[in-house]
C-alpha cells in the first residue's frame, strides 16, 4: 500500500488503521488487536500457570489490591476492570478500591502490610530509578515470610507481564 505524503490536509494515517490522527494521535479505538490466547497458546497457557503459582500462600485480597494497583499503573484497563470485580468477588469494600490509587495518603485504610507490598509494588511496576530501593524492600521484608516475601515479588512481575500483555494487544474493559 502507498500513502500520499504530499497531502497534508488527510487525518489519517492509512498504514495504522488502529490510530486517529484527527485530534494529535491521542485518541484511537480500544478494540483488541489480537488475540494472543488463540495465536500463542503454549504462552497463555504457561502465564495462567504463572499467575497461579505467583498467588499461592498470599491473602486473596492481597492479591487484588497489588493487581489492581500494577495495573493503575500500567493504564490496562481490561486488568483494572477484571481484578475490581475479582476483588469485589473476595469481599473488597468499595471504599478500599476507590482509594487505592491514593493509599499513600488513605493509610488508615490499609493495614502496614498492604502498605507494605503495595509499595514494593509500585517500585517493581516502575523502577524509575533502575532498580526497588532498599527501604521499600526492607519494609516489605518486615511484613513478609521470605517465601511469602518471594511469592509477592512472583506476583508482581506476573500481573506486570499481563498488563503488557493487556496494553500492547488492546484488550477491552467489560470482557472478563
Amino acid at each position: 500500500m502507498t500513502t500520499d505524503t504530499t497531502n497534508t490536509t488527510d487525518t489519517t494515517d492509512t498504514t495504522d488503521t488502529t490510530t486517529n490522527r484527527s485530534n494529535g494521535g491521542t485518541s484511537h479505538p480500544h478494540g483488541p488487536r489480537l488475540a494472543l490466547a488463540k495465536l500463542a497458546p503454549q504462552v497463555y497457557k504457561a502465564m495462567i500457570a504463572l499467575d497461579t503459582a505467583a498467588r499461592q500462600g498470599l491473602d486473596p485480597a492481597l492479591v487484588e489490591l497489588v493487581k489492581i494497583r500494577a495495573s493503575q499503573l500500567n493504564h490496562c484497563a481490561f486488568c483494572i476492570d477484571m481484578h475490581i470485580k475479582d476483588a469485589r468477588k473476595a469481599g473488597e469494600s468499595e471504599q478500599r478500591i476507590y482509594l487505592l490509587n491514593a493509599w499513600e495518603e488513605a493509610t488508615d485504610f490499609y493495614t502496614e502490610k498492604e502498605q507494605a507490598a503495595l509499595a514494593l509494588t509500585e517500585a517493581i511496576t516502575l523502577l524509575t530509578e533502575g532498580f526497588v530501593p532498599d527501604a521499600v524492600y526492607e519494609r516489605a521484608a518486615t511484613h513478609f515470610q521470605d517465601t511469602e516475601l518471594a511469592q509477592l515479588i512472583a506476583l508482581i512481575t506476573t500481573i506486570n507481564a499481563w498488563n503488557r500483555i493487556g496494553v500492547s494487544t488492546r484488550m477491552s474493559p467489560g470482557k472478563a
